[in-house]
Order: C-alpha cells, then sequence, then structure tokens
C-alpha cells in the first residue's frame, strides 16, 4: 500500500510537466522537484521494506546524488517563479557541483558488481547497520548526514530570497503583485515542509552516531526514532503532493508573479475606465487589439487551449474576458474557440495543406480532443462533413 504515495506523486510531477508547455515556465523545476522527492520515498520503500536483495542493491547509494538536487530545484523554482523567467544563470549551476561529487564520491561502490553490491546493501540495512563503505573524498556517514543539513540550508535560502524579493518590490514599486497573497502561501508551505524533513532526519542521523543530546529533557533517541523518521519524511512528500492540488493555479501554471506599470498593464485600464462610458468603449477596443495580436500565433490549435491560459497570457481576468465573449460578441468562449479552429482547418484545406493528412491528424492539428467532435464541429458551422468539404475544394481547383 505504501508504494502507492511515491507513485502517486510521480504522477503528479508529470501533470505539471504536462502543463509547463504552455503555461508558466517555472513549473519544469517545481516537477523536477517533486519527481526527485517520490523518487527518493521510493528508494526508501525499496531498501528498507522490500527484504528484496534486487532492490536493495539498485536502491542503495546510486540515488543519493538526488538528495543534493532537491535543495538547487527548490531555489530555481522560487526564483524563477518570482522573474516569471525559467532561464538561468551561469553562477547557477554551481548549484549542482554537491551533487555532481556526490557521483564521483560514490563510484568506487556503485562501479562494483550488482551482486557484490546487493549483498553489501541487505548487510548493512538490514544485519548490522553500519554505514561505513569505501568512498573517493568522504565517508558515507558525511554524505547521509550532510544532505540533511544541504536541504535544510537551501529551504532557509529559498524563504530568505523570496522575503527579500518582496522587499525590494515593495521599496520600488510601492505595491507587490496581486498573486502574492497565494504565492507566499504555497512558498511557505512548501519550503515548510522542507524544514520538518530536513531536520528531522538530521535528528534521525545523529542517534544513528551516537550524537546523542536532549529536548525538553526527552533524550533525542526517543524522538528520532526510526519509526518517526520514516513517517515524517514519507509523510511529508506524500502530503506535499496533496497540498499542491489544493492549490490548482500553482499546479497548473496560471498565475504570474510579474507587476504591470503604466499603460502597459492593460487591467488596470480597465478598471480605472469602466465609470466612464466612453473610456470603457475604448478599453473593449484596446481588448480586441489585444486579442487580435495574439490570435496571430495561432494557441488556439493547442489541446490545452482555455479561458484560464488566455487569461494568463493576456494578463486580463478571465471574469472580464467571459463577459466580453457572452456579451460584447454574444459567443461563450468555448463556441469562440470552435470557430477559430474550423476557419484554421478550412485556411488549411484551401491553402492545400490538408492533403496528405488523414483526418485525424487534421482534427489533432486543429486541437481538437477528437475525430467525432471534430466532425460533429465542422459539420454544425459548415453545414458539411471534412472529408466532403475537402472534396468540394478538390474539384474546384480542378
Amino acid at each position: 500500500m505504501a508504494i502507492l504515495f511515491p507513485l502517486f506523486g510521480i504522477f503528479t510531477s508529470f501533470i505539471l510537466i504536462y502543463y509547463l508547455s504552455s503555461l508558466n515556465r517555472s513549473n519544469i523545476f517545481l516537477a523536477l522537484f517533486f519527481l526527485c522527492c517520490n523518487l527518493i520515498v521510493l528508494v526508501y520503500y525499496g531498501l528498507h521494506f522490500t527484504k528484496d536483495l534486487f532492490w536493495e542493491g539498485f536502491c542503495f547509494v546510486h540515488w543519493l546524488p538526488l538528495s543534493y538536487l532537491l535543495g538547487p530545484l527548490l531555489f530555481y523554482y522560487v526564483k524563477t517563479t518570482l522573474s516569471d523567467s525559467n532561464k538561468l544563470e551561469k553562477w547557477d549551476w554551481l548549484h549542482l557541483i554537491p551533487a555532481f561529487l556526490t557521483i564521483i564520491n560514490c563510484l568506487p561502490f556503485t562501479t562494483l558488481p550488482f551482486d557484490q553490491k546487493a549483498q553489501i546493501a541487505h548487510e548493512i540495512v538490514n544485519v548490522t547497520e553500519n554505514y561505513t563503505l569505501h568512498f573517493n573524498f568522504v565517508s558515507f556517514e558525511f554524505i547521509l548526514l550532510s544532505r540533511s543539513v544541504h536541504l535544510l540550508a537551501y529551504s532557509l535560502f529559498s524563504i530568505g530570497y523570496f522575503y527579500n524579493h518582496n522587499r525590494k518590490t515593495l521599496k520600488i514599486f510601492g505595491k507587490l503583485p496581486s498573486n502574492h497573497s497565494i504565492i507566499k502561501r504555497w512558498m511557505y508551505l512548501l519550503t515548510g515542509i522542507q524544514i520538518v524533513i530536513a531536520i528531522n532526519s538530521i535528528g534521525h542521523m545523529s542517534t544513528l552516531y551516537d550524537l546523542k543530546f536532549s529536548i525538553a529533557g526527552v533524550p533525542s533517541y526517543q524522538i528520532f526514532t526510526e519509526k518517526y523518521y520514516f513517517s515524517i519524511c514519507g509523510g511529508g512528500f506524500f502530503l506535499q503532493n496533496i497540498f499542491l492540488f489544493l492549490f490548482p493555479k500553482i499546479l497548473y501554471g496560471n498565475v504570474s508573479y510579474n507587476i504591470e506599470i503604466g499603460k502597459d498593464n492593460i487591467i488596470d485600464e480597465i478598471k480605472s475606465s469602466l465609470p466612464k462610458k466612453a473610456k470603457e468603449t475604448a478599453s473593449i477596443q484596446d481588448v480586441e487589439e489585444t486579442i487580435y495580436t495574439y490570435l496571430q500565433s495561432t494557441p488556439y490549435i493547442q489541446k490545452e487551449f482555455s479561458l484560464s491560459q488566455m487569461s494568463f497570457d493576456l494578463k486580463i481576468p478571465e471574469r472580464f474576458l467571459s463577459n466580453y465573449f457572452n456579451k460584447e460578441l454574444e459567443i461563450t468562449f468555448s463556441e469562440w474557440r470552435k470557430n477559430l479552429r474550423i476557419d484554421h482547418v478550412c485556411k488549411m484545406i484551401e491553402a492545400g495543406e490538408s492533403k496528405n493528412l488523414t483526418i485525424e491528424a487534421i482534427s489533432a492539428n486543429a486541437g481538437f480532443a477528437s475525430r467525432s467532435k471534430f466532425i460533429d464541429a465542422f459539420k454544425e458551422r459548415k453545414g458539411v462533413t471534412p472529408s466532403a468539404f475537402i472534396k468540394s475544394i478538390s474539384i474546384k481547383d480542378n
């Protein structure tokens, strides 16, 4: 049953990857962070609960570098979210040096024959619990302890980076982005979970190395037991997957952290113009011009194109766009999108671009979810099926 937790998390990671292609690109680092977290949980499960030589040998040591990716990926996500850009500077790659050094450090073990590695892993995990191995630079014990310190340091650093960025933004612009509240809650929740996991892991590792201390009079070995260690670490990583679904705008990337200033901020123009009818008309015209320019890149042929995505891309509230379609155009967004896609298909057919394509390919290229939905929509709009329309165009050309 426990195996379902990391598998669910890996599934969540791929949801993030799916939506990052057209929405918030910083999700790529959040997706990789979640993927590493859940792979680590999967490794814990294979190493400590399967009691299988193959999984013990497969999971032991090989995945240690992942632990040194958690901190950098968390920081990359915070940084790119605040800058609304997924591009890293050259010095940002220096954060990956600990993970790279860990790979090199573990080579004496990872290059051993697999059967030998499996026996060593089984002996250490299930018999001796003596985590002593021959490595290149530093000991196995140092890696097990320092990886948690590494995550704790990056979590605190990420919080500090977020806090300082907000101070600078407030000082420069006199206000924070409209999405500040939701992003703040999410950032503090995400980093808070990592801090709890890291502290718990440091406490547990200290008991393995006989570093005795007390908290409120309670010995550390009674607080940081192996049972609590796995429950808190595994449970923490699992809960962050659940919490992500409580922040749908974060999950689907439909949130920006930019502050728009002056006339470029069409939302402010719309709000300030509402009391006066003449200016309201001008604002509607501005929106129409913005949408016209936006449509030149044919975003509507993407299957995931939605009102939320359009709102995010144009920095215009969904409610305003919805009212614009319903009241100004007297059509729903779905009908408007469908018409654009049908017009796009007709242009393709008339230009001869569909001669070597099947109906399925044409419908997919136009963003329709299925062949049947495409045919129904086309027939409703044009009065004939796509095949009949293609045939009529062929006859005209001849």
